[in-house]
This record gives C-alpha cells, sequence and structure tokens, in this order.
C-alpha cells in the first residue's frame, strides 16, 4: 500500500473479534480464510492482506462455523485417499432440496458449474443470452469458446428486462447454447421475481437450457422472489446453481453444485474437473446442516448492508436496491480512481462493471470493515450534494 491504514492492524482484529463474537463464530475461523483469499488485480503480503478491511469479493468475513470447521478438521485423515467416505454431500443436497441424487452435480465452486455450462453447451458456436452487467466471467469463458454473447442491457431501474430476454432467444433459437439468469443480480443485487421467471421459462422455446444462478439466493427478503428449484421437479429445461462460498463462507475452499435434470447434467458431466477435495465434501454437509449460524450470519449481513446504505443515502449518494450482501453506490465520477484510493486507505472495494461506470461495488463485511469504509468514502468522496455541486 502506498500508505498505512487509520485504524491500527490491533485495533481491526479487535473490532473483527468483537464482530465475530455477535455471531457466536472464533476469529480463528475468520482468519483461516482470509489468509488464503485471493485479492483482485495483485497479490499482497499476508500481513498486507490480514490488515485489509475486504469488501471487495461478495464474500462472508466470518468465515465457516464451528461445526464446518470441526467436520472439515476430522476429514484430513483421508487426506492421502482417493475413495474416501464424502459426508454422503451429493445426497444431502438432494434431501436439502427434494430432488433425486441424479440431479445433483457438484463442482469446484459455482465457477466450475458456470465453467463446465460454457464447455458443454456453446459448442460449435452457440450464443449466451444474458444481461450487462451481470457475471462478466462466464461471459469471458464464452469468448474464450469463441462463442458470442447478446448482451442485453438493464432497464432503468437496473432490473434484467425479461421481455428483451425471450425475444432475443427466439429471434436466435436454433444458435442459443443457454439463457443465464443471475438472481439476484450479480452486481447490481437486484431480483428476478417469481413471475418474471415463470414468464421467461414459458415465453423461449422449451429445448433451450436456461442457467440460473442462485449464489446470493440465502441474502434475499423481497417476497416476490422465489428459488427455481421447482423448476427441476416440472421437468424444465433449468440448470440451477450453487455455492457455499458466500452464506456458509466456503470461497477459499471451493464447493458449488448444479441442481436440474438428469438429462442436463449428463451433458455437464463429462467436462468436470473431479477437483472437489475431501475437507470441503464434509464441510458442505456440516454447513447443510447448521441453520442457526447461517440465520445469524444472515441477519448480521443484511443489518448491516442496509445501516451502510442509509449512511450513504445520508450524504447525498444513491445506492441501487440490493437483496444481496453487496450494493452499489452511485459516485458520479469514474469508479476506477476511487477504487484505488481506497486501497490507499486499506480498504478493498469491487471493480468496474461496464457499462455502469460510475456504480462502485461494496460488499457487506464486518461491522468494524463497514465502519472502515464509510471513514474512508467521506475522506475521499465527500457528500453527493457537494459533488452535485460540482
Amino acid at each position: 500500500m502506498s500508505s498505512q491504514p487509520a485504524v491500527s492492524r490491533r485495533t481491526f482484529v479487535g473490532g473483527v473479534a468483537t464482530a465475530v463474537g455477535v455471531l457466536g463464530l472464533p476469529p480463528l475461523d475468520l482468519w483461516a480464510q482470509g489468509a488464503v483469499a485471493a485479492v483482485p488485480r495483485q497479490r499482497s503480503s499476508t500481513d498486507e492482506y490480514d490488515a485489509f478491511a475486504k469488501l471487495a469479493n461478495n464474500e462472508n468475513p466470518y468465515g465457516p462455523s464451528d461445526a464446518v470447521t470441526e467436520a472439515m478438521t476430522k476429514a484430513f485423515k483421508y487426506a492421502n485417499r482417493y475413495g474416501y467416505p464424502d459426508g454422503n454431500i451429493t445426497q444431502e443436497i438432494a434431501k436439502h432440496h427434494g430432488v433425486r441424487t441424479d440431479q445433483v452435480l457438484l463442482g469446484a465452486g459455482s465457477g466450475e458449474i458456470l465453467d463446465v455450462c460454457c464447455t458443454a453447451l456453446l459448442q460449435d458456436g452457440k450464443k449466451i443470452i444474458g444481461s450487462e452487467p451481470s457475471y462478466a466471467i462466464l461471459y469471458n469463458k464464452g469468448a474464450g469458446l469463441k462463442a458470442d454473447t447478446v448482451r442485453l442491457p438493464l432497464l432503468a431501474d437496473f432490473r434484467q428486462d425479461i421481455p428483451a430476454m425471450i425475444r432475443a432467444t427466439k429471434k436466435n433459437h436454433r444458435d442459443v447454447g443457454f439463457v443465464y439468469l443471475c438472481n439476484p443480480n450479480n452486481p447490481t443485487g437486484r431480483i428476478v421475481t417469481k413471475a418474471e421467471v415463470r414468464e421467461l421459462l414459458d415465453g423461449i422455446p422449451e429445448d433451450v437450457p436456461v442457467l440460473i444462478d442462485e449464489a446470493y439466493h440465502h441474502f434475499v427478503e423481497d417476497p416476490d422472489y422465489e428459488t427455481s428449484m421447482k423448476y427441476v421437479a416440472e421437468g424444465r429445461s433449468v440448470i440451477v446453481a450453487r455455492t457455499f462460498s458466500k452464506i456458509a463462507g466456503l470461497a477459499g475452499m471451493r464447493l458449488g453444485y448444479a441442481v436440474a435434470p438428469r438429462e442436463q447434467l449428463q451433458r455437464l458431466r463429462p467436462y468436470l474437473t473431479g477437483t472437489v477435495n475431501a475437507c470441503v465434501r464434509w464441510g458442505g454437509v456440516a454447513a447443510l446442516a447448521d441453520r442457526e449460524t447461517e440465520g445469524r450470519v444472515r441477519r448480521v449481513t443484511l443489518e448491516l448492508r442496509k445501516k451502510t446504505v442509509a449512511d450513504l443515502k445520508a450524504l447525498g449518494w444513491d445506492c441501487i436496491p440490493s437483496e444481496a450482501n453487496f450494493f452499489m453506490v452511485h459516485l458520479k465520477k469514474p469508479v476506477q480512481p476511487v477504487i484505488d484510493a481506497f486501497r490507499t486507505k486499506g480498504v478493498l472495494v469491487g471493480r468496474p462493471f461496464p457499462p455502469l461506470t460510475e456504480h462502485l461495488r461494496v460488499s457487506i463485511g464486518t461491522p468494524d470493515e463497514m465502519a472502515r469504509f464509510m471513514v474512508a468514502f467521506r475522506e475521499i468522496m465527500g457528500t453527493g450534494r457537494a459533488a452535485s455541486g460540482r
């Protein structure tokens, strides 16, 4: 960093310990995850990384719970084995969602699920139909496979344009590999309502797969939202992607899965890497069962998001309504220099998301981290009213 954070590392650790205490999670879990996570665009030394307020990657800042850590620790005894017991992770996921085991596909994070969908479904010049901005790594993978992407702009209120998605799919029907729906959408945090999901599935040809990314569904409060798992039971051509990286705090351990009709998963299975490790399989089973910790993480995250957004609005800054563990604030200026300025103050915040190049995505961290963000924001940006005056 070009300058030191305003808060000492000792004070920072103490603040995080207090926040972790609120959740009933041990500080060791937080630091164990933080020490191995990745910083966008550049790597930091361990001490520097630990000192950052990490609000860039939509992670759970508290790390895995006691139950999850204990399960993973016990599973270390299988580190030297191939055919080890895995806690029946696939069966537990199937039971959790009320589906069959042959309708569940494990991946090394939901990122692998998205990657495999691209590799399997974008052969022979097939296209992706999706929104922009959305989770662009998927589009980048498609580009690497020489696949075109029909990227549809968001509506004026930053929601995804479902009628436009239906029209684009019908227009390109025979060339569509799949339709991508991130719900809630990353980076805006806005949902596609349950009525709109039904509208999409009813409005496109039934043989077109729809990849529905539900990485952030745990944080949604809007009653007009629902998971799309029921469409698997209906036999629809859907692939629902989930991850343990967010609510369960396992981003650095890499565990995700897809739930889809058996026929869809048969198209994907040949492209899996088989790299889900023994420890995280057991951790995933424990995470599914640990509803108490899941509820606490959700509650504290939503409280902090609402408080931070309210504080920014009080300063005159507009934020996109979010139903996720992050939000976007409109800076009224290019975002990259502001991201760089935050880093010099020991705060990591999100990357640019074209075409929303004046909107900054901020992940929700611990109470201490959000307080550090607000201090840095005031120093860098001042008030929105002042910005409007310029």
